[in-house]
């Protein structure tokens, strides 16, 4: 099949690769312009890095609804655009180019969490399964008809890195099922239920501070679900940290936010349902990411 690929980050690039794998001609590689990063020094999206080394062309339209965007993908001549974690809106004249449409790789099961922080949002609130659907591209954000779904369990001891990767490779392997189904002419088209939806807005610094009054199960959620950007935060005796890792504690009748202990099991907090929390991996301001454990000795806490 002919594709015109749009895709940014590495979620995107698992699946751009499992299309070039699978033998399908890729017209076009679109993909957000270089940022300066690291001092200024421009690095390119994750997608561009791995559309170059297979020696695909690479197009990074600053605007797409001026006609120049427009123009371009006409002259490509797709049969299909997949769009995964683009970070850009199509406009309708340009969904309505390939003769097959436009599909999308969205890694919720919508209705629920349309938006741009969709495996975030279902960890922070503390979800116990996930998955990817496979839809074609509406006008509105995330709102289209459904072609298929793949679901998988999210473990209450792995973190927002480790989801993101798994649900790659589940996005990759449903796109790839969805894809002869599109050829076919044979693809479902399941309406979303809009009744039901829900969002997963872009995260922001304001989620990051720890509330001690919050049960242990909720900082937990916050602590797995903002890594590795923004992160929950935590003022504890005078430093503020970022919080990586946490275990649950003991029981305890002590006011949510009191420091209990700190040692070489790691920094004690008394939260809000009676429960206390270990802090096991942090990062001080300025410093590295570490053990809490190896944090402390070389700054114990008085406790």
């Amino acid at each position: 099949m002919r594709i015109l690929f749009m895709g940014t980050p590495d979620f995107a690039a698992v699946s751009l690769k499992r299309l070039v794998e699978d033998g399908h001609e890729i017209c076009g590689v679109f993909t957000q312009p270089d940022k300066p990063r690291n001092r200024n020094k421009v690095t390119f999206s994750p997608v561009k890095e791995y559309a170059l080394s297979q020696g695909l062309t690479v197009y990074q339209p600053t605007k797409l609804r001026d006609g120049t965007a427009l123009e371009l993908v006409r002259s490509l001549a797709p049969e299909l655009i997949v769009v995964v974690a683009y970070g850009r809106i199509l406009p309708k004249d340009i969904l309505d180019v390939p003769p097959l449409g436009c599909v999308n790789v969205h890694a919720s099961l919508l209705p629920k969490y349309r938006g741009s922080a969709p495996i975030n949002w279902a960890m922070l609130n503390g979800d116990a399964e996930t998955g990817v659907s496979i839809m074609y591209m509406a006008e509105e954000l995330d709102a289209g008809d459904v072609i298929l779904t793949a679901k998988t369990p999210i473990d209450p001891e792995e973190d927002l890195p480790s989801l993101w990767d798994r649900l790659a490779k589940v996005g990759a392997e449903a796109l790839a099922e969805a894809l002869p189904l599109l050829a076919a002419g044979t693809a479902p088209r399941t309406p979303q239920d809009s009744t039901q939806a829900t969002f997963a807005p872009m995260l922001s610094r304001e989620l990051s501070p720890i509330d001690w009054t919050k049960p242990v199960a909720a900082i937990r959620n916050q602590v797995r679900g903002l890594i590795p950007w923004p992160c929950a935060t935590a003022e504890l005796a005078g430093q503020r940290f970022k919080i990586y890792k946490t275990a649950v504690g003991t029981a305890t009748d002590k006011t949510p936010g009191t420091l209990l202990s700190a040692g070489k099991k790691g920094i004690e907090v008394a939260c809000g349902d009676g429960q206390s929390l270990w802090i096991t991996e942090l990062q001080a301001e300025g410093g590295k990411r570490m053990s809490a454990a190896a944090y402390l000795l070389g700054h114990p806490m008085n406790i």
